[in-house]
């Protein structure tokens, strides 16, 4: 075991793959009992419980201290006070972990609080599962540390679940997909240990394939960062299902950035930066897991279908379609090889119908489906369902089956068998084809969506191993107190500071009003004349903003409505100073460039649409800081707004370099300033034919 690991996280490498198990209570854990000695466990199994003899067959303990040796891992399942002493005894035995499975701690609130104080303490160097957890089953070697009954079986590899809801825990044991699980881990109120721990902990086994997640919140960004970075290194897709995406919390501040960071956006922006794979439905999670758990990660994205219906191959298109996966035609060649192996009615399309005049006749089918996997496809995907009501009949079906794994095995390309209705893929079929190293898909967007986010996977971590920017690991930053006093920057300040790290604005001049018509002169026209003092954060609103001035007479004139306005506004201010600029022209588009400061992820960077569009379109992506100019350009690139910037039905491109530099400026200038850093939103950043111009730039700080 390295010795850079500290050791809790020894400790937890020894509570999932443990010598010994110790359980800690009475008749209800039996159950636990009788599956460890039905899975094969090949350790010792201890019972500590001073009320009886023996339980499920084992000698029980009166305490912790009578076990013949520390414990590597124990089931505590007694009230919670009780649990805090059993506990304290295991720490002080040098136990590895401890899986508490009472509740009744700081989630109730009251003597909650404190219980849970005491029980932080008492844990010690322990790796602590929970509270509030069903505990951890291991079906690599046969652990069921579960207070309750479960689906699984024995396997040699297989995929994690990590699960905040105990329930849903439970519940995924049930599952009928055949998705071959190695670990379930219910990691309940995560007071000692959270998500980050498992996984850096399960990212290390050879036998695990991948991690599925089901997350309510993320404790300690940084420390998933540094978990999710391990996982990807070592090639295994984290799978994640965040569940509670509202955005009721999510307050709209001074900024327009405010309005498009909320908290599950930056989830998303988290989850692309480490390439973890986002599902939003429980079959998804499962179903994505399982393809990789048993057919690997494709090499590739062309996709070859079969079906024996023209409607199954019309609604696996039009998936395609969206999920943007090719469906490659047959070259000349294969086609007329394809044509001579069907009838003279059968189209040679992919999705290819091999119809029913081969249905059956495996040796037939193997033959065609080799012919496709022979060619320039990663993976060939049988679109089946089981429509039977026998065994007798289950076997013809199963021979279409058998074909496409030969098939693929022949070639070397990854075998996916699918029914469209997930209750007609029987239990039998599904389990071969877990063990023939096929992906048994139930549910067609599920088993396409699982294939192509599978490929975005491998493709991500190739990139990476190809010497492309490697994933940034999210840095903490200071929580600022709700209480501290805002300061609103001018926007000559904030537009200063800003260049001094390469931001560039228009030619400008800060002058008073009287002198704004000579100022703007010297500058040449147009101007724009901007309130500059008193210092506003919503110019336009106060009209405290006049554009394309053209004389000396337009800049007086527009001086004097704007002392109006502000009057009105804003009643017994005065126009203290003003800035005037030069008109930008040459603007290809308008973008908004922002960053949010969040409690939990730090600073987030903004980059959209901006001007008018930002509330019309909300065409925006996010990255979180620190970050880099590849991941800018990317995050850029998948914008709608792109199109315009390339140069959009021959208007002129923007200058992309200029809009990545720009950027990079805005971001650099928040990591100089994370310490105080409330918020900030340049909109519009002008995108020119040469350049990209800051025309105007909100910043708060903590004072």
């Amino acid at each position: 075991m390295s010795s850079s690991l500290s050791k809790r996280q020894q400790n937890l490498r020894r509570l999932l793959n443990p010598k010994h198990v110790c359980i800690v209570g009475g008749q209800a854990m039996e159950e636990s009992i009788r599956r460890c000695d039905e899975t094969g466990f090949k350790g010792d199994i201890w019972i500590v419980n001073p009320k009886y003899t023996e339980l499920g067959g084992r000698r029980c303990y009166a305490s912790i201290a009578e076990l013949p040796a520390a414990p590597d891992a124990t089931f505590i399942a007694v009230p919670r006070e009780a649990t805090i002493d059993i506990m304290a005894q295991l720490n002080a035995r040098g136990a590895g972990g401890a899986i508490c499975y009472a509740a009744g701690y700081a989630e109730v609130g009251g003597e909650g609080r404190d219980l849970q104080q005491r029980f932080i303490d008492a844990a010690g160097d322990l790796a602590v599962v929970g509270p509030n957890c069903y505990g951890v089953l291991n079906y690599l070697d046969g652990i069921a540390l579960w207070p309750t009954g479960h689906l699984g079986k024995r396997v040699e590899t297989g995929c994690a679940i990590i699960a905040q809801s105990g329930n849903i825990a439970l519940n995924l044991t049930m599952n009928h997909r055949s998705v071959p699980f190695a670990y379930v881990i219910s990691s309940g109120n995560q007071v000692i240990l959270n998500v980050a721990d498992y996984i850096d902990a399960v990212a290390e086994d050879p036998r695990i394939k991948a991690v599925g997640l089901y997350i309510e919140g993320i404790t300690d960004i940084p420390a998933f960062s540094r978990a999710a970075a391990k996982a990807l290194a070592n090639g295994k897709p984290l799978v994640a299902l965040k569940a509670g995406n509202s955005e009721l919390g999510a307050k709209l501040a001074m900024s327009h950035t405010s309005s498009l960071a909320g908290s599950d956006k930056m989830y998303d922006a988290l989850f692309a930066r480490l390439g973890v794979i986002r599902v939003h439905t429980i079959p998804q999670l499962l179903e994505t897991i399982k393809l990789v758990s048993s057919a690997g990660l494709p090499k590739g994205r062309r996709l070859a279908v079969f079906t024996c219906s023209g409607g199954d191959g019309l609604l696996t298109a039009d998936i395609c379609e969206k999920l943007d996966v090719p469906l490659p035609s047959f070259p000349p060649a294969q086609a007329a090889d394809l044509r001579s192996q069907l009838p003279n009615f059968a189209s040679v399309t992919n999705p290819l119908d091999y119809n029913t005049s081969l249905w059956g006749k495996e040796d037939l089918l193997t033959n065609l489906f080799s012919t496709v996997m022979a060619g320039d496809f990663d993976a060939g995907m049988l679109v089946l369902d089981y429509a039977t009501e026998s065994v007798e009949s289950d076997e013809v079906f199963d021979r279409s089956r058998r074909a496409l794994i030969t098939a693929c095995e022949r070639h070397g390309k990854m075998p996916i068998i699918t029914a469209t209705l997930p209750e007609l893929f029987p239990t039998g079929p599904r389990d071969l084809s877990v063990q023939q190293h096929a992906a048994p898909m139930q549910g067609l967007p599920e088993a396409l969506t699982a294939f192509a986010s599978a490929h975005s996977f491998a493709e991500y971590r190739a990139g990476r191993a190809a010497g492309k920017a490697s994933p940034i690991e999210i840095a903490a930053v200071p929580v600022l107190s709700d209480q501290a006093p805002r300061r609103l920057w001018s926007e000559y300040e904030a537009k200063s500071k800003l260049a001094e790290l390469g931001l560039k604005a228009p030619t400008s001049r800060l002058v008073k009003p009287a002198e704004a018509a000579a100022a703007a002169a010297e500058l040449g026209f147009p101007v724009v004349i901007k309130v500059a003092d008193p210092i506003l954060a919503h110019k336009t609103e106060a009209g405290a903003v006049a554009l394309n001035l053209k004389s000396e007479a337009d800049v007086e004139a527009a001086i004097q409505r704007m002392s109006a306005s502000l009057a009105a506004y804003k009643p017994g201010a005065r126009i203290a100073k003003v800035l005037v600029e030069r008109m930008v022209s040459n603007v290809v588009a308008e973008m908004i460039v922002g960053i949010k400061r969040d409690p939990q992820f730090g600073l987030a960077l903004v980059v959209g649409a901006g001007g008018i569009l930002v509330e019309m379109v909300e065409d925006a992506t996010m990255l979180l800081l620190p970050t880099d100019r590849p991941a800018i350009a990317g995050a850029i690139g998948k914008l709608k707004i792109a199109k315009l910037l390339r140069g959009y039905r021959g208007k002129p491109a923007g200058d992309i370099e200029a809009l990545v530099d720009a950027v990079a400026a805005i971001a650099a200038f928040a990591q100089a300033h994370a310490d105080s850093l409330v918020e900030l939103d340049v909109n519009p950043l002008m995108v020119l034919t040469d350049g990209a111009v800051a025309v105007d730039a909100l910043v708060v700080t903590v004072d």
